[in-house]
């Protein structure tokens, strides 16, 4: 599985590349400034991009502008990023175009090395990798659009919106799958979205819903 790294700090990049290329990812590129990111993707097309999005020369969201730029060239081209800070604009931006996978992960809390991996896996397989407290922020700022929704519902709506399955979540809350189906009917119903099979399609509609 090809990769492209976007990190200006040399030893992340390196423990990264380190890292991934140990269970068998190829990272093609690996670049540490906005200018650079944009062409690589574009040369090297990967199956998944790993990237900061604050980098050189202004350190503002160069990484973010490159990945969706890229994303309008090449759509679908799986993004995932890693950030300081929780930015739920940039979170909005990425999910805007509801076309392949995303991610955003907060650096000082990928603690588990599998959980990573598996995230980047996630991503290039066309899912969803979102932070827990990147997806309180996001809930906490859209407070309107949820006031309909129960206690339960906005704890499965939280999970639905981390990338988890119906089976994963009825787990982490303990409750039957039957009664995790209910509640996502419920929540679709209350926010007005479409019912989908398609569970990265659901998520990015929620998240969607939440950043409008």
């Amino acid at each position: 599985m090809r990769v492209v790294i976007a990190e200006d700090l040399a030893l992340l990049r390196d423990g990264l590349t380190r890292l991934l290329e140990a269970y068998d990812f190829k990272v093609v590129a690996a670049v540490d400034n906005g200018p650079s990111l944009l062409p690589a993707l574009l040369e090297h097309r990967p199956d998944v991009a790993v990237i900061d999005v604050r980098l050189p020369p202004t350190f503002t969201d160069e990484g973010l502008q490159a990945a969706i730029a890229a994303r309008d060239a090449v759509p679908g081209m799986p993004v995932l990023v890693l950030s300081q800070h929780v930015e739920p604009l940039y979170a909005r931006e990425l999910l805007s175009d509801r076309k392949g996978g995303v991610g955003y992960l907060l650096k000082d809390r990928v603690s588990h090395v599998a959980q990573f991996v598996d995230a980047v896996r996630r991503v290039a397989a066309g899912g969803t990798a979102m932070d827990p407290e990147v997806v309180s922020q996001l809930l906490a700022r859209n407070e309107p659009p949820l006031a309909a929704l129960t206690g339960r519902e906005r704890e499965v709506l939280g999970q639905m919106a981390e990338g988890r399955s119906n089976g994963a979540i009825a787990a982490k809350l303990f409750i039957g799958e039957k009664a995790v189906s209910k509640h996502i009917s419920s929540i679709f119903t209350k926010l007005d979205l479409p019912v989908s099979d398609d569970d990265h399609r659901r998520v990015l509609a929620v998240l969607a819903y939440l950043n409008s």
